[in-house]
């Protein structure tokens, strides 16, 4: 539909997994992404959750320019601009506000938001969106919902979060309206917060290999 769902597309089918990663120290920012790139993951959605989150942003692109650094918990206008200012390649939302979908493009940053039900993906598909995160993809119904959204809204690709993990995430890469999954399981808080990179490299590399 928009330019943004295009790169939107080519961001998330840019690998099957991204990680999606709580950063409490902003300095841990470019060792994460040298030992997802190494492992074979290059897009990172860093949660606006901590203080630290869009200085981690911003060290990880001065410094680690290969990978694709986006935010999450997107909630409201006012942070559009500080993530713009940061670096963020993308944005990601955990619900659909159609009002947000606008700014964000507009400010250039690629957008997911997320959808729960048939009801909200077509909210945001007459918003111009045709990418969207299915968010909680495990409480939602997991890949049995995907499965019957499918053929009602074929023309809808998803990138499923939330309760996912490399045991099931396969089941999820299998459906062809998915196109990569979101998960915390390449990049565990723990794992950042010790600068546990080795750790970290082999997840990603397991978390690579999941689908091609």
């Amino acid at each position: 539909m928009g330019d943004s769902a295009m790169n939107v597309r080519d961001i998330l089918k840019a690998g099957p997994v991204i990680p999606v990663v709580t950063i409490d120290d902003a300095a841990r920012g470019p060792g994460l992404a040298r030992a997802l790139l190494a492992g074979g993951i290059r897009v990172i959605e860093v949660t606006m959750r901590t203080p630290a989150a869009l200085d981690a942003v911003r060290a990880i692109r001065a410094e680690v320019p290969d990978a694709i650094v986006g935010v999450g918990t997107l909630l409201d206008r006012a942070q559009i601009a500080p993530a713009v200012e940061a670096g963020a390649a993308f944005a990601v939302s955990p619900g659909l506000d159609v009002e947000l979908v606008a700014p964000v493009t507009a400010a250039g940053l690629a957008y997911l938001p997320g959808v729960q039900t048939v009801s909200e993906a077509m909210a945001a598909r007459k918003a111009g969106l045709d990418t969207l995160k299915f968010f909680p993809a495990k409480a939602a119904g997991g890949t049995y919902a995907l499965d019957q959204i499918r053929p009602v809204l074929p023309d809808i690709a998803f990138c499923p979060t939330g309760g996912i993990g490399a045991a099931d995430a396969p089941e999820y890469l299998g459906l062809p309206n998915v196109l990569c999954v979101g998960g915390s399981f390449p990049a565990p808080t723990d794992a950042i917060r010790d600068g546990d990179w080795a750790r970290i490299e082999n997840l990603a590399r397991q978390a690579a290999a999941l689908r091609g």
